[in-house]
């Protein structure tokens, strides 16, 4: 597939050398301009391309920055994606990098439903509780015990179908995680953040998870 990456951070900068390696055609891109992502281009074989550029033609788009850099991400960054992209929230609120931020804190919206507001698309919120080695590192055939599972939630059913493909060719199992509105069930905190487990812990993690945000994580 053509996917695009926006943000080349330790999220980003690892889908990029685990999607090259899959075959797949990678277009990355991050705010400080593509002439600084030379050495992951000479790495991977990817393609460095200016923010507004990352989705053109993709098939998936995946937006892995700070929740506090989405609003300042180009209008219409998504313009040029294929039909029925599927775009992929990362993100995760963390005050103390982020600031505060009302949708959130005082509308109660979800982190993916706040994102979703300002890219004017549905997201599928997945790898926000991956450690981003692990990507590179704990990969698994299908069927092998020690297989990872990663929750992954959204409303457009068919991109997540895309999703789960995507990660299950990535080399972890995945769990349906619901809706937009159910992702605060894999926010930062939550009992699935950060598990390494397949899918009955992931499973189990998830219907553990209690709504009301931490204080730790509220500004």
């Amino acid at each position: 597939m053509k996917i695009g990456i926006i943000g080349a951070g330790n999220i980003g900068g690892n889908l990029t050398r685990r999607l090259t390696a899959l075959g797949h055609d990678v277009s990355v891109a991050n705010s400080r301009g593509p002439q600084t992502l030379t050495a992951l281009a000479e790495e991977t074989g990817a393609t460095p391309v200016p923010v507004t550029e990352a989705a053109r033609g993709a098939e998936v788009v995946v937006v892995t920055v700070p929740l506090k850099s989405v609003p300042d991400l180009p209008s219409g960054v998504l313009d040029g994606a294929a039909d029925q992209v599927a775009v992929i929230d990362t993100g995760n609120y963390y005050p103390q990098r982020d600031g505060r931020i009302a949708g959130i804190e005082d509308d109660g919206l979800t982190e993916s439903r706040w994102t979703e507001q300002h890219l004017g698309h549905a997201v599928i919120k997945a790898f926000n509780g991956t450690y981003a080695q692990d990507i590179l590192d704990r990969h698994r055939p299908a069927g092998a015990a020690d297989r990872i599972a990663l929750p992954v939630a959204g409303d457009d059913e068919t991109a997540k179908r895309t999703v789960r493909a995507l990660i299950d060719e990535l080399g972890f199992d995945t769990v349906d995680a619901g809706g937009i509105d159910d992702s605060w069930r894999q926010q930062p905190d939550s009992p699935v953040y950060g598990l390494r487990a397949g899918v009955e812990g992931v499973t189990e993690a998830l219907a553990k998870a209690r709504p009301d945000r931490p204080e730790a994580f509220r500004a």
